[in-house]
C-alpha cells in the first residue's frame, strides 16, 4: 500500500512577546523577517515543500486571517475562534484529515539551519508513525538551557529512535547540567509526527473532553474557500491544555527521534543575536544604525536612525513608537516591560 504524503501542520498562533517591541499582538514574530528577507512562517512553509510532503495545513487565530492569507496564499487554513493551547489546535487539524494521514506538527517561528538533518529525522519519525507511534523530535542540547523542557530517551527502537522514558519540566541550571553530563536527554522543541487517526484515538483515551469539544466545533463550523472557521461556542468548551500534558505524557507508544539540526525557537533577543551575522566587533546590526566604537551589541531599527557610541553588550531595538534598551544576557526581562505595559492605562496600545 502506498504511504500517503506527510501533511505539514503549521501552528501559527502565539504572541511572541519575548521579542517586544518588534513582535506585537497584531504581528507576532512568526510574521516577521527576523533572520532573512522572508518571514518565519514563509521559511517554515518552504522547509516542508519537498516531494515527501503534501500541501500544508495552517492552524491560527481568527484575528490572523488577513496576514495568513497574505503570506500563505491558498493554503488550507483553520482559524481558531480563540487560543486554547496546542492539544485542541492539533485536534482541529487531525479532524480535517483522513485518519491514515501522517501529520508533521510544528510551530511557525523556529529556525532549522540544517534542513538535511531535519529531513532525515522526519523520515525516521514517519517510519515510527506508520507503526502507531506518537513521535516527538528531541533537539540536541547545546548547553544547560533552563528555558526548555527535556525528554529522556529509553530503549532503542531499531535505528529510528527511542521510546520516551519521561518528559521533564524546565529544570534549574544545575539539573540541566546534570542532564547534559548524563546524556540521553534532549530539548523538547514542540515538533511532532503521527497519523491523524492515532492522535485522535490517543486524545479520546486521555483527554476526551478536548476531542468532544474540537469535534463539535469542527462539525458545526463553516468553510469559506480554503478557510475553515470552527464554531466559537463549541471550541470554547475545550480545556486549554498543551499536547504534552494532554497526550504525550500519558499515551503508550510515545517515541523520540533525536536530531541536531541547528534549531532555535528565537525565544529572546539574545538568541537572535547569536543567529545573526555580525561585524568585526561582534555587532548584529539591522536597519538605519550607526555604530562607533561599539562592540557585541544587537541594534535594530524599524524606523528612526539609531547611533551608538562607545557602548558594548547592549540590546537596542527601536520601532516607530517604542525603544527597548537592556544589557545582553538579560533579554528574558523583556517580559517585565510587557507586564508593566499591560498594567498601565494605555500601555496596551504598544503591545
Amino acid at each position: 500500500m502506498t504511504t500517503p504524503p506527510i501533511t505539514p501542520v503549521i501552528l501559527t498562533g502565539g504572541s511572541g512577546t519575548r521579542l517586544w517591541p518588534l513582535s506585537r499582538a497584531a504581528r507576532a514574530k512568526q510574521f516577521l523577517p527576523l533572520t532573512g528577507d522572508t518571514t518565519m512562517l514563509e521559511r517554515t512553509i518552504d522547509r516542508v515543500s519537498g516531494d515527501r510532503f503534501g500541501p500544508p495545513l495552517l492552524v491560527g487565530g481568527a484575528a490572523q486571517a488577513e496576514i495568513l492569507q497574505s503570506l500563505a496564499g491558498e493554503a488550507e487554513t483553520i482559524l481558531e475562534p480563540e487560543a486554547r493551547n496546542t492539544a485542541p489546535a492539533i485536534a482541529l487539524a487531525a479532524l480535517a484529515l483522513p485518519p491514515e494521514t501522517p501529520m508533521l506538527v510544528m510551530p511557525s517561528d523556529q529556525v532549522i539551519a540544517d534542513v538535511a538533518a531535519f529531513e532525515t529525522a522526519v523520515g525516521k519519525a514517519a517510519a515510527l508513525a506508520a507503526n502507531g507511534w506518537l513521535v516527538t523530535f528531541g533537539i540536541a542540547p547545546t548547553g544547560p538551557e533552563t528555558g526548555y523542557g527535556y525528554i529522556r530517551q529509553g530503549e532503542a527502537l531499531g535505528d529510528t529512535g527511542f521510546r520516551v522514558e519521561r518528559f521533564v519540566e524546565k529544570p534549574d541550571r544545575e539539573t540541566a547540567q546534570g542532564f547534559l553530563d548524563a546524556g540521553g536527554y534532549h530539548w523538547n522543541g514542540g515538533i511532532f509526527l503521527f497519523t491523524a487517526g492515532r492522535y485522535l484515538d490517543a486524545l479520546g483515551n486521555h483527554a476526551p473532553t478536548i476531542l468532544a469539544a474540537a469535534r463539535g466545533a469542527f462539525d458545526a463550523g463553516r468553510r469559506d474557500g480554503a478557510v475553515h472557521r470552527p464554531d466559537a461556542a463549541g471550541f470554547a468548551e475545550a480545556p486549554a491544555i498543551s499536547i504534552d500534558y494532554a497526550v504525550m505524557e500519558k499515551a503508550e507508544k510515545v517515541a523520540v527521534v533525536p536530531v541536531a539540526m541547528g534549531w532555535s525557537d528565537i525565544g529572546s533577543w539574545d538568541a537572535l543575536h547569536e543567529l545573526m551575522g555580525k561585524d568585526a566587533a561582534g555587532n548584529a546590526l539591522r536597519g538605519d544604525v550607526l555604530a562607533i566604537d561599539t562592540a557585541n551589541c544587537l541594534i535594530r531599527s524599524e524606523g528612526p536612525m539609531v547611533a551608538a557610541i562607545g557602548v558594548e553588550d547592549l540590546i537596542v531595538v527601536a520601532t516607530d513608537d517604542a525603544v527597548l534598551i537592556l544589557p545582553r544576557g538579560e533579554s528574558q526581562r523583556v517580559k517585565e516591560a510587557v507586564e508593566a505595559l499591560k498594567a498601565s492605562e494605555d500601555g496596551g496600545k504598544r503591545l
